[in-house]
């Protein structure tokens, strides 16, 4: 899952060697929470317009976790 959130990510943005991805363990619910962080001046590369991109980066984190098995949620900053 977090190599699938890195390709993306990597594939969107300029910096490549700013993005960053952490995981913090399944909390009381069973969510694992993806954080992506990415260069400044890319930061609107991965968000899209009117969040669009970031949306999609989401539901495509959550299709893969449905076939894991687990709940997943994605926060970019």
């Amino acid at each position: 899952m977090e190599e699938l959130l890195l390709t993306v990510a990597k594939g969107l943005v300029e910096d490549k060697d700013a993005v960053r991805v952490s995981v913090d363990e399944p909390g009381e619910e069973g969510i694992v929470v993806y954080h992506l962080a990415v260069a400044e001046d890319d930061m609107g590369r991965v968000i899209g317009k009117q969040g669009r991109i970031a949306k999609a980066i989401r539901v495509v984190m959550r299709a893969a976790a449905v076939r894991e098995g687990v709940k997943v949620m994605v926060e970019i900053g």
